[in-house]
């Protein structure tokens, strides 16, 4: 279960049955995490944002305030994010760039490019080859990692076989060539290795350790200067207990240590999930509740085609029963007979469930839900068409007023 802020307490109360499913983000809350985020890293520390997780434009707005630029994924990204906050830097990465998302990128004078294999670098030297200002890009490597840090993250993009960056063999071939001057229209900055997520600041502080050691040591074999290292994102969410953050004050501190004794390098990290994640609320209403099998069922409205979060990691989603006490229905008010209570949605699958275990005194139909942590890879990633049920209202809490 999860605590409501006040702000989505009331919100979830006052909405009326036409808006649910709602999703609320919480802009206020967003703008004070992320400048908190902010102060908490070293100045030699550069701060972008992952917009896969919620590209929503005011979301994007409130944090062009605190963080030094945005990582985008795809053309569709680089176009969106460029249109809504204009004029702020851009690093392009991803596997799987086509030729027409090079040229995009290039026409909109993205900051970075992330170097995914030997053919991108190629394509790109092509494309870039009579540019009279060179392209900076970074190498993405999948470097290696220890067993306990593999068995630790969440999500693994290194370290083991993966479609993510180069191996370091061909990494360190690719910079041979970038340093002896074959692609004249690119100029090699430094590394980028987003290697795993969902760690703790110590085993977050360690990885970075390692990858800024690898790349010092390929810029000293090929005598380049290395002005930049991206260690990305991977900071832990805790589902379990909502209640937890991710510990900024000791990573900010762990990363100054790493950087201090080179002041000339810039290290970039691009957190997605980690900035917006609590500033995000997803409010229902229940259906129905049932038993089957000597298990109980309350049936919302809407469900896993509006936050995929869930099915996507197979977790509960936090949340908290809003008991509604009127039932304006003639028949008798279904209600759970037993606790606790697996919340499931309404499309035809029996992967379409948001939580398991929760409690109420008891749980009834007409009640409401509100699920935390809905502000990352939540309505972006869901299957809003899989059935053609409407989609959610959209809400936002900025100053003393919510609304659409």
């Amino acid at each position: 279960m999860i605590a409501l802020s006040r702000t989505a307490a009331d919100w979830a109360a006052s909405l009326a049955d036409a808006d649910l499913p709602a999703y609320l983000y919480d802009l206020d809350a967003l703008r004070d995490h992320a400048a908190a985020v902010r102060a908490a890293l070293p100045d030699q520390v550069e701060l972008y944002y992952a917009a896969k997780a919620n590209p929503e434009p005011r979301v994007l707005a409130v944090l062009a305030e605190s963080v030094d630029g945005f990582e985008v994924s795809s053309g569709g990204e680089l176009a969106h994010v460029a249109a809504t906050v204009p004029g702020r830097p851009l690093a392009f990465g991803g596997p799987g760039k086509t030729a027409a998302e090079l040229r995009a990128a290039l026409d909109h004078g993205v900051h970075r490019i992330h170097v995914e294999s030997a053919g991108e670098l190629r394509a790109l030297g092509a494309l870039t080859d009579q540019a009279t200002q060179p392209v900076e890009v970074l190498l993405r490597v999948n470097l290696p990692l220890d067993s306990r840090t593999l068995a630790d993250s969440a999500l693994a993009m290194g370290g083991r076989p993966t479609p993510f960056g180069l191996d370091p063999h061909d990494a360190d071939t690719l910079l041979a060539e970038l340093a002896g001057g074959r692609y004249p229209g690119l100029r090699w900055r430094g590394v980028h290795a987003h290697l795993t997520s969902g760690l703790e600041a110590p085993e977050l502080a360690a990885v970075a350790a390692s990858v800024l050691r690898w790349a010092r040591a390929a810029a000293d074999r090929h005598d380049v200067a290395l002005t930049e290292v991206n260690i990305g994102g991977g900071m832990n969410v805790d589902y379990t207990a909502p209640h937890r953050r991710f510990d900024w004050a000791a990573y900010g501190g762990a990363l100054d240590e790493l950087v201090r004794p080179t002041p000339e390098l810039r290290l970039r990290i691009e957190p997605g999930r980690s900035l917006t994640a609590y500033c995000g609320w997803y409010a229902t209403d229940v259906l129905d509740v049932k038993s089957s099998h000597g298990g109980e069922f309350a049936i919302v409205r809407g469900g896993t085609h509006h936050l995929r979060t869930p099915a996507t990691k197979g977790h509960s989603q936090p949340c908290a029963v809003v008991p509604v006490d009127t039932w304006g229905h003639p028949w008798a008010r279904p209600r759970a007979a037993t606790s606790p209570v697996t919340v499931a949605g309404q499309l035809c699958t029996p992967k379409d469930q948001l939580a398991q275990n929760v409690s109420a005194d008891p749980l009834r139909a007409g009640d409401r839900i509100v699920f935390g942590l809905a502000g990352a890879y939540a309505w972006n990633i869901s299957h809003h068409d899989f059935l053609m049920h409407p989609p959610p209202t959209f809400h936002y809490a900025d100053g003393a007023r919510v609304g659409r």
